[in-house]
């Protein structure tokens, strides 16, 4: 796992890398959520390129928590240029990106995720470990985020063949709740990629 914080102006950097393998809990440490395989939908499209009109609001449940987050917006590539900052991507041959825009607790909290295919498991994972290190190389929707926030951080994981980047901003409104809401948010979009594709290339 990559957090990073995200300074005003768009900047940012890292504060721990770990990648691929859960943190161990400390006893105030929210639990990851359990991969589970997600309920059929009519826009659930196995084994097709990923794409904006496949993801919808975020509704989240488990056990006794809860989250809420409205889809403001969506955009799928069908290469990975528009969000290829530095080569980084081009370079461990990143095939397709999808950006997803959200809004929550009436506006004070707001998150952008960046999904990005690639042709092997491997390819991905070598991509999270150079994020990593490079931690404005991915471009991502700065106009769906908060002009003004004390909240700002990023996650960056790899599952399968993807990698997945979770930015959010909160103002002081929603402060408390940003560090928990970006925890499950990326962990429940990180683990649907688990049942994505059936079978995935090393």
């Amino acid at each position: 796992m990559i957090l990073a914080v995200l300074l005003p102006g768009g900047f940012t950097f890292s504060l721990y890398r770990y990648l691929n393998a859960p943190a161990a809990a400390s006893p105030t440490a929210d639990p990851t959520p359990e991969p589970k395989k997600p309920s059929p939908s009519k826009n659930e499209r196995p084994d097709s390129p990923i794409d904006a009109d496949e993801y919808g609001d975020w509704d989240f449940r488990v056990g006794s928590v809860t989250f809420r987050a409205e889809k403001v917006g969506g955009w799928t590539y069908d290469s990975c240029a528009p969000v290829d900052r530095q080569g980084v991507l081009a370079r461990n041959k990143c095939e397709r990106a999808v950006q997803l825009a959200y809004s929550a607790y009436r506006g004070h909290l707001t998150a952008v995720q960046v999904i990005m295919s690639f042709p092997t498991v491997k390819a991905a994972k070598a991509t999270a470990v150079r994020l990593a290190s490079s931690s404005g190389a991915v471009k991502w929707r700065r106009d769906k985020m908060l002009d003004k926030y004390v909240y700002g951080k990023q996650r960056v994981t790899s599952s399968k063949r993807y990698v997945l980047l979770t930015v959010v901003t909160a103002d002081r409104t929603a402060q408390a709740k940003a560090t928990r809401f970006q925890h499950y948010l990326h962990a429940d979009r990180s683990n649907s990629f688990l049942f994505r594709d059936p079978i995935a290339s090393d």
